[in-house]
C-alpha cells in the first residue's frame, strides 16, 4: 500500500525545515512546497499568493495531509497603512484559497500553524489562556491569522476534510529567527538588559517539543480536530529566558533590575508602549487539550548550546 503523502508550505523556512528533516528520518512520504525554486527532490516551485485554484488543486492532488506554516510572520514596528492588507492576503486569502483546493483535491486533514496571539497579548494572573477563550487579537498580524483559522473552518464545512489549528507561541531552537534571534543576538553581544526586575511567565515552546507536536497532529486520528495551544511543560519568566540563552552561550547574562512601571514610562515615551507590555507581561497557555486529543506529551523547557550556535 503506498504510504501517505505530507505535504507542508513554508518547506524551507525555520519550522519548514525542521519538520521536513524530521519527517525523511522517519519515513515519510513529503511534498514540500517553497516559494522558489529548490533542488531538493519533491520540492514545489509555487507562488501562494498568485497561485490559481486550478493549480494549487493539481499540486495537492494525491496528498493525505497538509501542513501549512508558510505566511507572514509577525513583524516589529510593522505599522504602515498597508500593514493590514498585507497580512490578510498573505495569511486570511492564500489560506482561505489553499483550503478549498485542499478539500476539491481530497486532501483528508489540514493542519495549521496559527500564533497565541490570536488570543491577545497577556493572560489573566495565575490563569493560562485556553482555546475557548475569546480572542483578543491586538495587531495586524493576529487578526490576519485569526481570519485564516476562521476561513479555514468555513472552507472545510461539510466537507470530510479535519483541521486542526495550533496556536504556537515563540518557538526556540537552532536558526530560529524573530525575538528568539534578536534576544540570543543582543546576550552574545554583551548588552545591558533591562528585565531584571521583571517577574513574569510566558509560555514558549522549543523546535523538537513542535515537531512532537507536528507529528502527533499528522499521525492523530481522523476524528482529531479543533483549536489547541502548544507549549512547553513549563513557562518561563523574561529574565529566566536571557539567564538560559546566557548559560548555554556560556556568558554571563547583563541583567539591570529596572521597574517595571519605569519600562511602562520609557515604552510611553518612546511610543513602544506595546513592546513593553510584552516583554513584562505574562503570556500562558494551558496545551492540556491537544495532549489529551493525541497524546502528545510535551517537553520541559530547555535551552542548549547547539540552539544557540547557529542562531
Amino acid at each position: 500500500m503506498t504510504a501517505p503523502v505530507v505535504a507542508i508550505t513554508g518547506a524551507n523556512g525555520f519550522i519548514g525545515k525542521a519538520l521536513c528533516g524530521r519527517a525523511v528520518e522517519r519515513g515519510r512520504m513529503l511534498r514540500r512546497f517553497v516559494h522558489t525554486a529548490d533542488p531538493v527532490a519533491n520540492a514545489i516551485a509555487l507562488d501562494l499568493t498568485s497561485a490559481g485554484a486550478d493549480e494549487l488543486m493539481r499540486a495537492l492532488t494525491g496528498v493525505s495531509t497538509l501542513v501549512h506554516l508558510a505566511g507572514r510572520a509577525h513583524v516589529m514596528n510593522d505599522r504602515g497603512p498597508h500593514a493590514e492588507a498585507s497580512y490578510r492576503d498573505a495569511n486570511e486569502r492564500v489560506t482561505q484559497q489553499l483550503a478549498r483546493a485542499a478539500v476539491a483535491a481530497g486532501v483528508r486533514r489540514f493542519i495549521f500553524a496559527s500564533t497565541v496571539k490570536v488570543n491577545g497579548e497577556v493572560s489573566p494572573r495565575g490563569r493560562p489562556l485556553h482555546p475557548d477563550d475569546a480572542p483578543a487579537p491586538a495587531d495586524a498580524y493576529a487578526r490576519s491569522k485569526l481570519a485564516a483559522e476562521r476561513a479555514l473552518e468555513d472552507a472545510a464545512h461539510g466537507s470530510s476534510m479535519s483541521v486542526v489549528v495550533l496556536r504556537l507561541p515563540l518557538v526556540y531552537g537552532p536558526r530560529a529567527r524573530g525575538n528568539f534571534r534578536r534576544l540570543v543576538d543582543a546576550v552574545r553581544a554583551g548588552r545591558a538588559l533591562p528585565f531584571g526586575a521583571i517577574a513574569n511567565r510566558r509560555s514558549v515552546i522549543g523546535i523538537a517539543n513542535l515537531l512532537d507536536a507536528l507529528d502527533a497532529a499528522i499521525d492523530a486520528p481522523a476524528s482529531v480536530g479543533g483549536t489547541h495551544f502548544v507549549a512547553d511543560a513549563d513557562s518561563v519568566s523574561t529574565p529566566g529566558l536571557v539567564r538560559a540563552i546566557a548559560r548555554a552561550l556560556t556568558v554571563e547574562p547583563r541583567l539591570v533590575a529596572v521597574p517595571v512601571p519605569l519600562l511602562r514610562i520609557a515604552g510611553a515615551l518612546t511610543g513602544r508602549s506595546d513592546v513593553v507590555a510584552r516583554v513584562t507581561g505574562s503570556l500562558e497557555v494551558d496545551p492540556a487539550s491537544f495532549a489529551v486529543a493525541t497524546g502528545w506529551r510535551p517537553r520541559r523547557f530547555a535551552i542548549d548550546a547547539s540552539m544557540v550556535s547557529d542562531v
